[in-house]
């Protein structure tokens, strides 16, 4: 039933419910890209704020004053510091479901080992310990040996947190607008999955054989994932031979299939009318 294709480049997660999830693990080359982005904006956050500290001494009496100044004040320093350079990842980690700025632009995403969205003890465990995987430092090299060596790309940090970075691909699914933003009250035309497109003509399909169709997609949710995409094989099987559709395999889904042939009949249906 699934289009996917397994290599060894994807991430099979089995939900609770024995639905396999494919999850494209992202590549060294992405993971390194984008932490070149995420350490870029470290810098220039750093460098700024240097900036903004030179200039406002030169202008006051700071430099004399922190001559004398405290200890305490050398430790808020050495501690904001440490916040922008470890604090940095764990931070947009958290608050962007598992994204930093680098990771949004690739595309990639941090995740749990079953699925889930990390949350902030993951993402800060991860990041605490980039301090090992960078070592020597700047070279990621400890990190770069677990990669290559652990089945699902891991680097220590994620082996430690329970983590893997996967790419995002948005094809596999409908977005949420396409789902929820439709302007129908019918359960039956709400789209579910990603449109399958075929070639065929539907003039010869009757009324009856389109209610079988519509009252599948609307009773769908009521049965469990292997009963339901049984029941759409059965559905749609004696309308792909009658219709004789030309489809994409790849990309094939029964469901997605009768719930864009019903969409295509309607919008005929409306239009003679």
């Amino acid at each position: 039933m699934s289009a996917a294709i397994v290599t060894e480049d994807t991430l099979i997660i089995e939900t609770p419910e024995r639905v396999p999830l494919h999850f494209a693990l992202a590549s060294i080359g992405n993971r390194f890209l984008a932490c070149t982005i995420d350490h870029a904006m470290q810098a220039l956050t750093v460098v700024l704020m240097a900036i903004a500290f030179l200039t406002l001494a030169n202008f006051s009496s700071l430099s004399d004053e922190l001559t004398s100044a405290p200890k305490w004040v050398y430790a808020v320093a050495i501690l904001v510091l440490f916040l922008i350079v470890s604090g940095y990842f764990a931070f947009f980690e958290w608050l962007w479901n598992g994204q930093t700025p680098g990771k949004r632009w690739l595309k990639l995403r941090v995740i749990r080992e079953d699925g889930r969205p990390v949350t902030f003890w993951e993402a800060a465990v991860r990041n605490l310990l980039r301090s090992i995987d960078i070592m020597p430092a700047p070279f990621y090299s400890i990190g770069l040996i677990s990669v290559f060596t652990t089945a699902r790309d891991q680097r220590v940090g994620d082996l430690v947190a329970g983590t893997v970075v996967v790419r995002e691909r948005e094809a596999e699914a409908p977005a949420f607008a396409q789902v929820f933003a439709a302007d129908v009250s019918d359960p039956a035309l709400r789209r579910s999955f990603r449109p399958v497109e075929f070639i065929a003509d539907l003039n010869g399909l009757t009324e009856s054989e389109i209610q079988v169709v519509e009252t599948f997609l609307r009773r769908r949710w009521d049965l469990q994932d292997i009963p339901r995409q049984w029941m759409a094989w059965r559905v749609s099987l004696p309308i792909m031979y009658k219709t004789r559709p030309a489809y994409d395999l790849a990309t094939f889904t029964y469901e997605g299939f009768l719930e864009e042939l019903l969409h295509r009949y309607r919008a005929t249906h409306r239009f003679r009318e």
